[in-house]
């Protein structure tokens, strides 16, 4: 984001780390650390841990690890700028950037979302007390909007007289047009965007009020739902999920969403006590609004919204259909399943009317494809052969639009069954459709959580350098590591001799194996965990030798390597007695060390060559 370097490490020294995720979770010390239930993934039992003198988390469930901000990310839903600026806020931190231009631009920014955020405040307090919005107050309230409802949600009116928010904020022409507020007609005068419409403010997932829905009034005319223009420059209509910022951790704690098209369904499911909806705003459902759900643990969407508008027109509307929605299933990982409400009732009306049908509706959803295919034949004629032909034909092809050909033939044993044909000829009906397109496989594999989280030897080293870097100052090198993901943590945490500021410069992976050990001491003995990875590194050093004995030509070369062998196999032996370990250790160690040095910027054959006999 451009801050100073300085700023970011200040930033970080002066936030308790312990004390922003006990915000969020309780958290208990144990030992030297703190463990809690993990607010990320949502959980039964702690397994969240917390080092405060390292400044970093782990977390054994989800495997999601990192620093204060790092945390402040992930919970809240910020890019990395977002949350240094807020933990700076918190502090008392000014900060600085690393460019004139981006200091003004993002002070620019900043200076059009307190203008919308005047502007909110100006349309909330006109509808409480306005006379001009009376037929509003009136309207809502026959919808089921009562004053609290109306304040939790900050709803306002927009007078019908054309400038009178203009008058209110103040801005110049160019900050009227770019905060979305107004605009400059022909005769240069400023004019309000909205008028004459109830206001659903629109908050992007900071909290950061950015734009307005806003609909006209019964009977008066103009398209029904109005946003904020896509030339305002706070608003992007494909990156802001209505009802997010409000729902955002009860998403993150049940790993969901549900997904709805207007903003009185996220109101209507809020108030049936479903604190998981978020609503597209006047546009399809992206994969910017899926990836950021993400963001928010949310592995599951349950789309929600009229199920007469249903099956592949709804899917067009609420994505780039049924194709997009099975891609990013793939791509970020998660499920997509649909709520089946009553027929004609969308889940704002459903709320007012039948809550508990509503919430049923949404604890129990079916998956995207299934209710698509059910949509399909529920809709069809199965009375006679020819109508069951046509009801399969489009059920097929609905079936064929998913990927997975594991997923696919169990529907068209249901089609199959429910519509009287011969499963074969379906399955060849289907294979013909597809012809053109490529089939995706699905590749399953073990989980390899535990496997994960397991120390290996080359963890326990990286975990001593860690906690205990003087008992291994010298005896430990980034050569000893043969995992390049392992060497890569080492390497940087020698050069910048903490986690933190190590973790800033390496791969994810690296990152969240230092934050894993991080948190945990390690308890084996020092000369324990150096026989462990002396050993590994020796048996992959005498592998080596024994190659280039194998590929060697000269008897010189070959001789120099069945004597390393030799002394190899004997230091290694060494390691595994204690009362030789230590002077093996002493003995093998630099050996090691030198050999990975000179085996890294030597062609093949040259280190052998060049070493002194061992021992």
């Amino acid at each position: 984001m451009g801050i100073m370097a300085d700023d970011i490490a200040r930033v970080r020294a002066a936030t308790d780390i312990v004390a922003i995720i006990g915000e969020h979770t309780e958290i208990k010390r144990s030992g030297r650390q703190w463990m809690a239930r993990c607010p990320l993934h949502g959980e039964r039992t702690p397994s969240l841990s917390v080092s405060p003198d390292k400044g970093v988390y782990y977390c054994f469930g989800c495997q999601r690890s990192g620093d204060v901000i790092t945390f402040v990310q992930e919970i809240e839903g910020l890019d990395f700028g977002g949350a240094v600026e807020m933990l700076a806020g918190r502090a008392g931190i000014h900060l600085h950037y690393t460019s004139r231009d981006e200091s003004a631009a993002r002070s620019r920014r900043r200076r059009l979302l307190e203008a919308v955020a005047r502007a909110r405040d100006f349309y909330h307090q006109r509808l409480l007390d306005g006379r001009d919005a009376g037929p509003a107050r009136n309207y809502l309230r026959s919808r089921g909007y009562d004053s609290d409802l109306v304040r939790r949600w900050k709803i306002g009116w927009a007078p019908a007289h054309g400038e009178i928010l203009a008058h209110h904020v103040g801005l110049s022409d160019d900050d009227l047009r770019d905060s979305g507020l107004g605009r400059i007609n022909d005769r240069g005068s400023q004019y309000d965007f909205f008028r004459g419409r109830i206001l659903f403010p629109i908050n992007d997932e900071r909290g950061d009020t950015v734009g307005f829905g806003g609909r006209v009034m019964p009977g008066v005319d103009g398209p029904k739902y109005m946003n904020t223009s896509t030339e305002a420059k706070t608003y992007n209509k494909s990156r802001v999920l209505y009802g997010l910022h409000e729902h955002r951790k009860e998403i993150v704690k049940a790993g969901r969403a549900v997904v709805c098209e207007g903003y009185t369904d996220v109101i209507g499911c809020a108030e049936a006590g479903i604190e998981l909806a978020v609503a597209t705003c006047g546009t399809a459902l992206t994969a910017e609004h899926v990836r950021l759900l993400k963001r928010f643990s949310a592995s599951r969407l349950v789309l929600a919204f009229d199920a007469d508008a249903a099956g592949a027109a709804a899917a067009s509307r609420l994505a780039a259909g049924a194709r997009q929605l099975y891609a990013w299933e793939q791509e970020f990982e998660m499920e997509i399943w649909v709520a089946k409400l009553p027929s004609g009732q969308d889940p704002g009306e459903l709320a007012r009317t039948e809550p508990d049908a509503l919430r049923a509706a949404v604890e129990n959803p079916e998956r995207f494809l299934q209710f698509r295919v059910d949509r399909v034949l529920a809709d069809g004629d199965l009375s006679t052969y020819e109508s069951r032909a046509k009801s399969a034909e489009r059920a097929v092809d609905v079936v064929s639009e998913h990927p997975n050909p594991l997923v696919r033939d169990p529907q068209i044993v249901n089609i199959a069954e429910r519509c009287q044909f011969d499963i074969d000829l379906l399955r060849v009906y289907a294979n013909s459709i597809r012809s053109r397109a490529e089939d995706r496989t699905v590749h399953t594999g073990e989980d390899t959580r535990d496997e994960d989280i397991r120390l290996t030897p080359e963890d326990e080293a990286l975990q001593l350098a860690i906690h205990r870097p003087g008992e291994a100052a010298g005896r430990l090198h980034a050569t000893l590591f043969g995992d390049p993901v392992r060497r890569e943590a080492f390497q940087a945490l020698q050069d910048e001799g903490e986690v933190v500021a190590a973790s800033d410069r390496v791969s994810p992976q690296a990152a969240q194996t230092l934050h894993r050990l991080a948190v945990d001491d390690g308890t084996a003995a020092v000369d324990d965990v150096l026989a462990r990875i002396a050993g590994i590194a020796a048996r992959r050093a005498m592998n080596e030798l024994r190659r280039q004995a194998a590929s060697s030509h000269d008897p010189a070369m070959r001789q120099h390597c069945s004597v390393s062998l030799a002394w190899l196999k004997s230091q290694t032996e060494r390691l595994e007695e204690r009362p030789t370990r230590t002077q093996a250790l002493a003995d093998l160690l630099p050996w090691l060390i030198e050999h990975g040095r000179r085996s890294e910027g030597s062609v093949s054959g040259s280190l052998v060559a060049s070493q002194a006999d061992p021992g």
